[in-house]
């Protein structure tokens, strides 16, 4: 494990989150039973990417019923509350702490109450927890801004409620709509099954990789199978491509930046004697390093221009819906490991070495402001098997969601009445 850098905050500002941190524990333990039964309906009601207008309906109606005016984002997916307390000057820093409220097109093959009740549609990525999570955040700083302590300090908040995630869309979608608008620094966490509950994932840079669609469409020449020789097999060329590029672009970067590229779907043809005119492909492109992936970008054109000279093919390549690394500010990480380690214990706070090749749409606002994501633990502690994300058995442990309430919401005001401004 990486060891800790932390940043040096105010006195006053860790005098601040010390004056309160009772008072906020308590009031995260008196809704814990609601937001269990928040991430139990939308478990209940899955919506997926782009078509979440009941859950909206009931994220801002639980904001209403708070004391909160959220508003709606465009064509009623989406929503966005923002709450102020203290001398708010226009000095004062706004922090925004976002969520994914989509689901998976995949069934919920789990036997539980709760259970999807939508054919093949299923929260099996945890952004039902994340909801619930950011939900609680911002009714526990509502309710303890009441508290005396909270007028040593002034900080704006913004919750964003984000769609379509999955489809590495939503993120876009907000961030032209405005969201992020006198925006100073954005927080988010991720459910983790590969770490238990109560135990805390971070890392200062790169958490996530960079992710590409790879959209590939090979152009031939058809004929009959008994005769290659009269036409261009698209066939042929699409597994000189595969096997081409599987071979050299781990040859092409440097062997300690981590990269990747899958094939997941190859289509063409329909019958066993016919050569088909066309054959496409698609798969995914993930790098950790911005040269990385522009230098793979160059070799797999490099290399489908030699497979169309060898098989006389037409060979178009589109890379799609990319989206950047998640790359995690480290004073921001700091905060969030003070709130861990406060809320957890610094034993089960732990930085990760690795990052993940996976792809998380949250690196859209970074490209527009500081922020940072941590893995929080959702495995039930000793539990035999893991039930990993994206699987039709995916649940957690409901403990991790009033860790997380806690975590979020030291940490917005670690960084709020440190003054932070990016």
């Amino acid at each position: 494990m990486l060891q800790s850098r932390q940043h040096k905050f105010r006195d006053d500002s860790l005098a601040l989150i010390d004056s309160v941190e009772t008072g906020i524990d308590h009031v995260v333990a008196s809704m814990t039973d609601r937001l269990v039964d928040v991430r139990r309906h939308m478990h209940s009601h899955p919506e997926p990417s782009g078509e979440e207008l009941e859950t909206t309906a009931f994220i801002a109606s639980q904001l209403k019923g708070v004391g909160l005016e959220p508003r709606l984002c465009k064509q009623d997916i989406g929503v966005v509350a923002d709450w102020e307390f203290g001398d708010v000057t226009d000095e004062t820093p706004r922090l925004a702490v976002r969520c994914d409220i989509d689901a998976l097109r995949l069934p919920d093959q789990k036997d539980v109450l709760y259970r999807s009740q939508v054919t093949g549609i299923a929260h099996a990525c945890g952004h039902d927890v994340h909801t619930s999570i950011t939900l609680g955040s911002a009714m526990t700083l509502l309710q303890s801004s009441l508290n005396a302590d909270y007028a040593k300090t002034a900080a704006r908040l913004r919750f964003i409620f984000q769609p379509a995630e999955e489809t590495c869309e939503g993120a876009r979608w907000l961030v032209e709509q405005g969201v992020l608008d006198g925006v100073d620094a954005i927080l988010a966490l991720h459910v983790d099954p590969e770490l238990d509950v109560g135990k805390v994932g971070l890392r200062s840079g790169s958490l996530t990789a960079s992710c590409d669609e790879v959209d590939v469409l090979i152009e031939g020449k058809g004929g009959h199978g008994a005769r290659p020789h009269q036409s261009l097999d698209p066939i042929a060329a699409a597994a000189q491509l595969v096997s081409s590029l599987y071979q050299a672009l781990p040859r092409s970067v440097d062997s300690r930046q981590p990269s990747v590229l899958t094939f997941g779907k190859i289509a063409g043809g329909s019958a066993p004697n016919v050569i088909p005119e066309c054959v496409e492909l698609r798969g995914s492109l993930r790098a950790v390093n911005i040269s990385t992936r522009d230098s793979l970008y160059r070799r797999i054109r490099e290399v489908a221009e030699g497979v169309e000279r060898m098989t006389g093919t037409s060979i178009r390549i589109r890379f799609l819906n990319s989206l950047p690394s998640v790359v995690n500010h480290p004073r921001i990480i700091a905060a969030m490991e003070n709130a861990a380690r406060r809320v957890v214990g610094g034993e089960n706070t732990h930085f990760l070495d690795l990052p993940s090749m996976g792809g998380e749409d949250f690196a859209v606002y970074l490209e527009h402001v500081p922020g940072a994501m941590l893995r929080l633990g959702c495995s039930p502690v000793g539990a035999a098997r893991r039930t990993l994300l994206h699987s039709p058995f995916f649940d957690v442990d409901e403990a991790a969601i009033g860790i997380g309430v806690r975590i979020m919401t030291r940490t917005a005001l670690l960084l709020a009445s440190d003054g932070f401004r990016g």
